[in-house]
């Protein structure tokens, strides 16, 4: 089973994040975290990695929404959407899959608003 969104598309990574960024902006989410999982390589383990961030993004409304409705669910908040370079120009942006990530949890109404977060995100990928 697919658990994530992605799109490849050719561009400078910087600006692909950028793109990300705005994109995200455009659909109500803002970003919580940003981790550059190369520059941690580096640092921690004096390992060279690929250009690749990990963006940390929340949508406040549907966040309290989906507190509201199971307050275990901040295990799984914020989602993550991941920003990769694959090489020859390609760069990778996958988000998660809300409503795979959380089919297991037996809530109609988390669902509801899992549903809506995918459709959110579906909608970034896309215009990027």
């Amino acid at each position: 089973m697919k658990y994530y969104i992605a799109k490849t598309v050719k561009g400078d990574f910087a600006t692909v994040v950028n793109r990300t960024i705005e994109s995200l902006k455009a659909e109500g989410f803002g970003v919580l975290t940003d981790i550059d999982v190369r520059a941690t390589m580096k640092k921690k383990l004096d390992l060279d990695f690929r250009d690749y961030r990990i963006l940390g993004a929340c949508n406040p409304p549907l966040a309290h929404q989906a507190l509201t409705a199971d307050d275990k669910i901040g295990t799984m908040l914020p989602c993550n959407v991941i920003v990769q370079d694959l090489g020859d120009g390609q760069i990778e942006v996958a988000a998660i899959d809300p409503a795979i990530s959380m089919a297991q949890v037996e809530n109609p109404t988390l669902k509801t608003i899992a549903d809506a977060v995918t459709g959110k995100l579906q909608q970034v990928i896309a215009a990027i």
